[in-house]
Order: C-alpha cells, then sequence, then structure tokens
C-alpha cells in the first residue's frame, strides 16, 4: 500500500509538471506548523531561482491546478511561495478503509528474500546476565522484529563469550576445589559423567573467585593460560569440561533472555569462529594484506576519506594467539558460509566503534564478504543512575538483569496492589507485562546511542512519553470495544471474529457471504470507518495513516525510538479524540460503527507497535 506521504507528493509533483516546471520541485512533508496545515510543499521557493520567476507566481499556478483534487479539502499559496495543503476527509477515510484491511496495515513487505544477521547476545558464559547486558538485548530484539515484520529474513544470533581466558580460569578453580574429579586424573580412559560437577549457583562464584585468584597469583594466572591452551587444542578431560560449563550457562541465560522476552535463533559463540582463524590468517598472508609489526600480524585499514587516523587491525598477536577481532572475522567467514547475508547489524556499547570499524573494513578488504554488503554498527550509550554515572547496586555493584526484572514487577505488583479490583495472582501477572513495557519502553524510547538515566519511578507512570501509559491506552480501547460488543449484543466470540475480518485480513467480495455468516445481523453495513467530524477525530485519522512510514523509517535507520515516538503520538491523539467524543453514548447508528472501525484500527497499529518493540498489553489494568 503506498504511503500516504507518497500519494500526496505524486499529485504535486503531476501538478508541477502540467505547470510546466520540473517535477522534482513537488516534493510534500508534513507541516512544521500544524495550525496553519497539514503538508507542505516549498518546491516553489527552489523552483523559482532556476526559472528566474517569483516564488508565489509558481505556487499560485500550481494551487490552482490542485483546485478541486479530490485528494485536498483545501490547497493555500502563501507568500513568498508556500503550499499549504490539507487532506480532505473522505480521501482520508478512504485511506484508512484500505490500511485497516490490508494484511500488515498498509505495510508492504521490502524485504523479501533479503536475509540480515543481527547481533545482539554478547554474553559470556559462566556468567549471571547483568544490567550492561540489557540494551544489547532488547533493541537487537527490536530491530529484529522490525526486520521480521517488513519481510526480511532475519536470523539473530547471540555470539556467546564462551572461548577465551575464562575458560581457563573456571577449569583452574576447578581443579583446585576437586582435584579428585576425572577430569584431573591424566590416566582416566573411561567416559566422562554425563552430569556437570557444579551447579549454576556454583558456576557463577567459580568465576569471580578465579579471576580474583589470577590478580593476586601469577603462577595460578599462568596455569589458566595453558589450561585455556589445552582446551583449544582440544584436549579432550577440558573439552568435557567445557561442554559442561556450556550446558549449564546456556540454559540458565536462555531462562533470562526469554524473562525479556528476547529470543535469537543462533546460539553460536566465539568457539565456533575457531576453526576458520587458521584459513583466515592464511588467506590474509596470502592476498599480501596482512603484515607483520613488532611481532604481530596487522592489516591496515586506513581509507584516503578517513577524518581521523585509525591504527591498523591486529589478527594475531606477537604470541600467535587471536584476538576478538580475529574471532569477530572467523564468523562472519562461518555466517557467509551457512547464510551469504545481504546485510549484517552488530549491537554494542558505543566505546567499540574503532573494533567494528576494523572488522568492517578488512572483511571488505579481504573479500569475505562482497563490496555491496551491509555491514552496520549500532552503538548504543550506557544506562546510568541519577547521578549521572553508570547504574550500580545499593553497594555499589553491578546489579544482576534478573534483580532489576524483579525489583520493577514488584514495584509495578505495589502499585496495581494500591488500588486493587483484580485477584492477587492476576495483579502479579499483569505486573509481569506491564513491568516488562515500563523497562523496555524506558530504554528504546531513547536514541540508542544516547546514554539514558534509569528512574523506575518514571518508567513505571501512567502518565507521559511512558511504556505504561500506551498499554493504558490500549488497554482502555479494549474496555470500550468489549462495552459495545455488550451494549450492541455481540457475543464475545463473535465481536472477536468481527474485529478479526475487519482489522487484520483482507475483505474481498468473494468473501462477503462469509462475512454475513459471521457479522451479526446489520454488521456487513457497517464496515467503514466514516470521514472525520471534529478536529480531533482527523488528527487521530492522520496518525494512524503515517504507521506505514514510520516502521519502514525506523528498521532503515535502526531506530526504534522513532517507533515509540510514534505510538505515544498515537496514543495522545487517541486519547485527546476519546474525551472529546462521546462513543458509547452516541445515538446514530452508523456513526458509532465508525468511531468502533477507528478504534479497531487504532488498537491494531498500537499492538504492532509495542510487538515489535518487544512487549505487549494486558487486558485489562
Amino acid at each position: 500500500m503506498e504511503k500516504l506521504l507518497n500519494q500526496i507528493t505524486a499529485e504535486v509533483t503531476d501538478a508541477f509538471t502540467a505547470a510546466g516546471y520540473d517535477g522534482k520541485y513537488g516534493r510534500v512533508t508534513l507541516s512544521s506548523r500544524p495550525d496553519l496545515c497539514e503538508f507542505q510543499c516549498n518546491g516553489a521557493m527552489a523552483a523559482a531561482k532556476f526559472y528566474k520567476k517569483a516564488p508565489f507566481l509558481i505556487s499560485d499556478a500550481i494551487a490552482g491546478i490542485l483546485q478541486g483534487n479530490r485528494m485536498f479539502a483545501s490547497v493555500e499559496s502563501v507568500k513568498p511561495g508556500f503550499l499549504n495543503l490539507r487532506l480532505s476527509k473522505d480521501f482520508l477515510s478512504d485511506y484508512l478503509n484500505e490500511m485497516q484491511v490490508h494484511e500488515k496495515l498498509g505495510v508492504e513487505e521490502t524485504g523479501q528474500d533479503q536475509t540480515i544477521i543481527v547481533d545482539y547476545g554478547g554474553a559470556n558464559v559462566a556468567k549471571p546476565l547483568h544490567i550492561g547486558h540489557l540494551r544489547s538485548a532488547i533493541i537487537g530484539e527490536s530491530i529484529r522484529r522490525m526486520g521480521l515484520y517488513l519481510g526480511y529474513h532475519m536470523i539473530g544470533d547471540v555470539h556467546l563469550g564462551d572461548w577465551g581466558l575464562q575458560m581457563g580460569l573456571i577449569i583452574e578453580e576447578l581443579h583446585d576445589r576437586k582435584p579428585d574429579l576425572v577430569y584431573f586424573d591424566e590416566s582416566f580412559s573411561g567416559t566422562y559423567p554425563a552430569e556437570a560437577p557444579f551447579t549454576i549457583t556454583e558456576l557463577e562464584e567459580i568465576y569471580p573467585a578465579a579471576s580474583k585468584k589470577s590478580k593476586e597469583d601469577d603462577a595460578f594466572k599462568n596455569r589458566a593460560h595453558q589450561a585455556t591452551l589445552k582446551l583449544q587444542n582440544g584436549y579432550a578431560p577440558y573439552r568435557a569440561i567445557w561442554n559442561h560449563i556450556m550446558h549449564v550457562s546456556v540454559a540458565d541465560l536462555k531462562k533470562n533472555y526469554a524473562s525479556l522476552d528476547v529470543h535469537f535463533d543462533l546460539w553460536k559463540g566465539e568457539s565456533d569462529a575457531d576453526p576458520y582463524i587458521p584459513g583466515l590468517i592464511q588467506s590474509l598472508l596470502d592476498q599480501g594484506i596482512a603484515y607483520e609489526s613488532q611481532g604481530a600480524l596487522v592489516v591496515d585499514i586506513a581509507e584516503e576519506t578517513d577524518s581521523k587516523e585509525l591504527p591498523p587491525c591486529i589478527v594475531r598477536k606477537s604470541d600467535g594467539a587471536a584476538l576478538y577481532a580475529t574471532s569477530d572475522l572467523g564468523t562472519i567467514l562461518e555466517r557467509e558460509k551457512d547464510f551469504s547475508p545481504t546485510a549484517y547489524i552488530y549491537l554494542a556499547d558505543k566505546r567499540q566503534q574503532l573494533h567494528f570499524t576494523q572488522v568492517f573494513r578488512v572483511a571488505k578488504k579481504a573479500g569475505f564478504v562482497k563490496p555491496e554488503t551491509d555491514m552496520r554498527y549500532v552503538g548504543f550509550g550506557t544506562m546510568n543512575g541519577k547521578d549521572g554515572t553508570p547504574f550500580k547496586t545499593r553497594e555499589g555493584g553491578v546489579m544482576r538483569l534478573e534483580q532489576l526484572i524483579a525489583d520493577i514487577n514488584g514495584t509495578v505488583y505495589a502499585r496495581i496492589m494500591e488500588n486493587r479490583s483484580i485477584s492477587e495472582e492476576e495483579a502479579g501477572d499483569t505486573a509481569k507485562i506491564v513491568g516488562l513495557a515500563a523497562l523496555k519502553y524506558g530504554d528504546l524510547c531513547n536514541q540508542a546511542s544516547r546514554d539514558y538515566v534509569f528512574d523506575i519511578d518514571r518508567f513505571i507512570s501512567f502518565e507521559g512519553n511512558t511504556g505504561p501509559y500506551i498499554l493504558y491506552t490500549i488497554v482502555r480501547i479494549k474496555s470500550i470495544l468489549k462495552k459495545y460488543a455488550e451494549q450492541a449484543g455481540i457475543q464475545p466470540d463473535t465481536a472477536a471474529e468481527e474485529a478479526e475480518v475487519f482489522s487484520e485480513k483482507t475483505a474481498k467480495p468473494a468473501e462477503a457471504a462469509e462475512q454475513a455468516r459471521i457479522l451479526p445481523a446489520g454488521a456487513a453495513d457497517r464496515t467503514k470507518i466514516l470521514p472525520a467530524e471534529t478536529p480531533e477525530q482527523k488528527d487521530l485519522m492522520l496518525e494512524l495513516a503515517k504507521w506505514n512510514s514510520v516502521i519502514e523509517t525506523a528498521f532503515a535507520e535502526t531506530a526504534p525510538h522513532k517507533v515509540c515516538a510514534y505510538i505515544y503520538d498515537l496514543s495522545n491523539a487517541f486519547n485527546r479524540f476519546y474525551h472529546g467524543t462521546k462513543i458509547l453514548a452516541e445515538e446514530d447508528t452508523a456513526v458509532q460503527t465508525g468511531y468502533i472501525r477507528l478504534l479497531e484500527l487504532t488498537k491494531s497499529v498500537l499492538e504492532t507497535g509495542i510487538d515489535v518493540l518487544g512487549f505487549s498489553a494486558p487486558e485489562r489494568m
């Protein structure tokens, strides 16, 4: 379905052409002065310079051609040469009716036959998820969902840290604590146990203890290095321990990511890239791209257009060890072999800008990816406390993610119970839904690259630009639709079917008989959103018409905050309409059912918006 702004631009472009001017001057934008008009075209100002004519003469001519066009309620030429446009109510209602029966609310699947890898996990095994993992997970999940909605083949990869020194540290700490385990008996030749010699709780205590010991005991640190090397060289006992670590840790990570409603298609790690590293090093050498510098192997990545000097990318240390860049390049080779994606999107702390610039340039320079492959890095800022520093626990430590979620859910639960009209069980379930919305929206409404202040009281507020406010708006619409169904004598199941037919499915003439069977008597005559009767109603309709443009732009710019801004504006527009309109008390049946169709569309757009952001709405609040 063609975007509204494109349709308006096409009409104005044709008018420029008809008047003898280049159609390129007909671009239309949203009005910067909504008190004066809804859309505007400033092309006459630019055209005046080329055609050496007064701009108001050009805008007057264009306005004259557009007078009487069904699309517009008014077209006004304003000196020195602006075109102010207002849409006709009939055209706008027709657009929304088409949007309502469109399978995806007017959004075209632009991503057909395109595969995009989204790398947005980054957790280390054997360590609990903490708040430092939050932004990558929820921003990445939203980007993945937006892409899916637009028809792209999106592949989300957690990309675990599972192959570095932490593995050797854990192995040696386990050796010190439980030296009698068969993994440390060099004479053992049997089958290693299927059950891990530690729980997730023990494992999460082992690593920090080992890390602390390595900073104080050089001998222990050297043992850990040797254990890591033996593991990476395939030493069977250590591979068996590593498998236990992976099994126990990944199960816990999946549980914690699920609590955020974050999901990955691949649970790959740095270890999966290891087999590709020898070949990629040899390829860099054979191509003459890599050279030795102070004992290390490096690749120059500087380009003439760089505004500042960029250092070479180190792909092998002087001791022969691989680095993160090497692992990421190996992962790219694996992904190219398995999926041949058209694009890559990486989520990481914005301080990793140089690292990803180096990796992307080496990948392109070495021909590991096609020249046209889009490789994008989305760097995000930090979540800070009210003091402006990175968020910490009261004791000054890094807060575990599950504790953060529990704190938010508990605060929301207490707020719900203050004015309890539901059972404790339902309050608990609702608190989880609202808490997740508060957490995710509180993060996603900020531009990813910016730091933001985590303020739990503001995040859970039911007023202002918050997740709970968006949910409350959706629940309000659900309540109105339910009361309407009861008032009209429509059974709940039938009402749900009716909403599905008209809000989510494409209604075609061939399906008329089936619709008539599903709908109550007379419903076939009330399937349309009617032209707006009030400014508040038209404002709501104009906001709804922006949806396909907003979601496409937000995905193209990897900017979930634009979806947040849109559903906030849409919620505000709906609430203004709601407060100024007697929906259920309306006596004119045709008008009332037109309102209901408009509410159904608003609900569908809002629910789709929060779904691509990664949360949902309860039935009541």
